[in-house]
């Protein structure tokens, strides 16, 4: 009887902690989109044979390189022309976190430099939108890569169509001497592509 009672407790003990033991619980990781805009018959900018789809292309290859924190996808993996439309529905399929437009810019006024962030008051995630484009954009001056104008707004279809938080950066100004040459160096895009990276392994 006493070694049936002794039984008894043991079997009751291990239950007891079977019960106790923390389940182990898988977290997703935050999902990114970077659309890698332009490609295929749409170069984007271009000065000295060089283009917008090379640059942004470059840059997102260097970001994901970076990272291992957040998963992220790209509306393009190659040379090819997408319209907004299926970039857009890509994006959405994926249902991401975060969706973070990667520009060069343009101007007649070969003055006009410096970073420009825009998000869109028509995304249902406007505000999450803006709190993300002033992070970036913090992230971006914190390295000294650019003057900042502040985060505008503007009805672009990827911003206003993405069902997710989404933010439009244009990186500089190639038709600027020295928004160019940083833009054009391996060594700066290294630098730029770290802090973009940087920023998505804090998004929560």
């Amino acid at each position: 009887m006493k070694k049936i009672t002794q039984l008894f407790l043991i079997t009751t003990a291990v239950i007891l902690l079977g019960f106790d033991k923390p389940q182990k619980t898988t977290i997703s990781p935050i999902q990114v989109v970077i659309d890698v805009s332009h490609g295929g018959t749409d170069a984007g900018a271009i000065k000295n044979g060089i283009s917008e789809k090379q640059l942004v292309e470059a840059l997102a290859k260097k970001i994901k390189s970076t990272n291992n924190d957040v998963r992220i996808h790209f509306t393009r993996n190659e040379d090819k022309t997408l319209t907004l439309q299926e970039r857009t529905e890509y994006i959405n399929s994926l249902k991401p976190d975060f969706v973070l437009s990667i520009h060069i810019n343009a101007n007649k006024d070969n003055t006009k430099s410096g970073l420009e962030l825009y998000t869109s008051q028509e995304n249902k995630f406007s505000d999450k939108s803006v709190e993300k484009a002033n992070e970036l954009r913090q992230k971006l001056l914190k390295h000294d890569f650019f003057k900042s104008s502040s985060v505008k707004t503007a009805p672009f279809y990827i911003l206003k169509n993405s069902n997710a938080p989404a933010v439009i950066v244009e990186l500089g100004f190639l038709t600027n001497e020295n928004d160019y040459k940083y833009l054009t160096d391996s060594n700066s895009q290294d630098k730029i592509a770290s802090s973009i990276s940087e920023y998505l392994s804090e998004l929560k």
